[in-house]
């Protein structure tokens, strides 16, 4: 049920991220204008988006009440792969052999690593100085990425902001998998624990960089990084923190590890998509002067 209802979570992200992307580009507020944040939310295409994208979460949270972080996020991870066909459709993105190449690469690279890793759950409740630490490192890694992304353009701004997303999402997804655990127990009991309130920043925090990495118009990119990171950040995060463990026996570690790069080193394929320049000056061109 965990893995029906992480590729689910994946289909939704997918079409939520498409839809949210035509609708920063349909934002009359340059890239580097922070003021397309406010604009967007009058966009009925990308509040669509949104809506998909809460479905997602929804979906991706009872997975992990199901399911191991690492299964969950690694699945999850294959929105891209379904946002493909999506973007070329409704944002015009190009589709080359190479992106195609990278897609295919990145399905074999998580299959072979969830078949020979065969991750299994730890703890649902990690300790406390645990959590502070992977929240003081989460924090600073997506601060540096997100610096560093300001001052580029184009692909390179989106592969860095996307990255910045992708670190906020997964600390998001590891807050969840402990925060499910208190459905149900009243509203007190969730208003007075920490899990809601870092769960609501790192989500506003990550909204903030992926639809700033989409604003670019390149989407491979801007996704690319931000699953990579998403799935690698999980990774490390389900050892540390949730004391998740992969198989270790009968050689099976190497396959799996050979598996995970695979993954990564398709999602470096995705990112070198070129932008859809004529999709980005059809929509400028759409756009009410203000």
């Amino acid at each position: 049920m965990a893995t029906f209802l992480a590729l689910l979570a994946a289909l939704a992200f997918a079409l939520g991220t498409v839809l949210q992307q035509k609708g920063t580009l349909e934002t009359s507020a340059g890239e580097g204008d922070p003021r397309f944040l406010a604009q967007i939310l009058r966009r009925p295409v990308w509040l669509a988006g949104g809506g998909c994208q809460a479905a997602g979460w929804i979906l991706q949270a009872a997975a992990l009440d199901r399911g191991p972080l690492i299964v969950v996020q690694s699945l999850t991870t294959m929105s891209l792969v379904l946002a493909l066909p999506l973007g070329a459709r409704i944002t015009n993105q190009q589709i080359t052999a190479r992106v195609w190449t990278g897609a295919f690469a990145m399905v074999v690279g998580i299959v072979l690593f969830l078949s020979t890793g065969s991750p299994a759950g730890g703890t649902s409740s990690p300790r406390v100085a645990a959590w502070w630490s992977t929240g003081l490192v989460c924090a600073l890694a997506m601060a540096t990425l997100g610096l560093m992304g300001r001052r580029h353009r184009g692909a390179t701004r989106a592969l860095l902001l996307g990255a910045a997303a992708g670190v906020g999402y997964a600390l998001q997804a590891s807050v969840t998998k402990e925060f499910v655990t208190l459905v149900g127990h009243g509203l007190s009991t969730i208003l007075s624990s920490w899990t809601i309130y870092v769960l609501i920043a790192s989500a506003i925090t990550g909204f903030i960089f992926q639809q700033s990495a989409l604003k670019t118009g390149v989407l491979a990119p801007a996704m690319a990084s931000s699953n990579a990171v998403t799935l690698l950040v999980s990774v490390i995060i389900g050892v540390t923190t949730f004391g998740e463990t992969l198989a270790g026996g009968g050689g099976r570690l190497a396959p799996a590890a050979f598996g995970l790069l695979i993954t990564v080193v398709g999602i470096g394929l995705l990112a070198a998509a070129q932008p859809p320049d004529k999709a980005v000056a059809e929509l400028a061109a759409e756009q009410p002067q203000s």
